[in-house]
């Protein structure tokens, strides 16, 4: 199927001037900054402002994804429970699911092949860029809910397992340097043996 027949696609929210941060500001605003390299929103660094009346129809979702459509990186970052007033800023496109599993959407989006069939649709030559067209063009396997399901659970466990060994690589270099550091500048009891 057809991702625009899966979901509801739509360009964020358009600012009309430049984003100033406002401390008393009801919502957070969303943008590409907000989500890093490996497609984690992280909305409590985002800027907050006060939105327009009559727009909390623009408010993000549980379930929601958010697609970084230009740039080198053309990733998808869900929207988890608890993330409070906020909105997603264009040119970012919002992913709401309808008839999917957003876990398992947000996997589809961000593996390699689909990342690929992605970058051959973008436009553009110093900016990359892919359309809300083009985007919802894009065919997604739909399996039962339950294989959705167990796909999703399996990538979560697997970028986990990532994340734990990038940290012990990282506890690991330092241990190293701490070691080699001590054998470099030895204490004075120690140049003496």
């Amino acid at each position: 199927m057809n991702l625009g027949e899966l979901t509801e696609v739509q360009m964020g929210y358009p600012f009309r001037s430049r984003l100033e941060h406002d401390p008393q500001g009801d919502v957070a605003v969303i943008q590409m900054k907000d989500i890093d390299n490996a497609n984690l929103l992280h909305a409590d660094e985002a800027i907050r402002v006060a939105l327009p009346k009559g727009k909390t129809h623009h408010l993000l979702r549980a379930g929601d994804l958010l697609f970084r459509s230009r740039g080198r990186s053309n990733g998808a970052a869900q929207v988890l429970e608890g993330i409070g007033p906020a909105v997603l800023s264009a040119p970012m496109l919002l992913i709401r699911p309808h008839n999917v599993l957003p876990a398992y959407l947000c996997w589809y989006l961000n593996a390699p092949a689909t990342q690929a069939q992605l970058a051959a649709v973008s436009e553009g030559t110093s900016v990359r860029m892919i359309s809300a067209e083009a985007l919802k063009a894009l065919n997604v396997p739909l399996p039962s809910l339950a294989t959705q399901q167990r796909i999703a659970q399996v990538a979560a466990l697997a970028d986990q397992e990532q994340s734990l060994l990038n940290r012990i690589a990282t506890l690991r270099q330092r241990l190293t340097t701490h070691m080699l550091m001590k054998l470099a500048h030895p204490s004075p009891e120690r140049a003496t043996q």
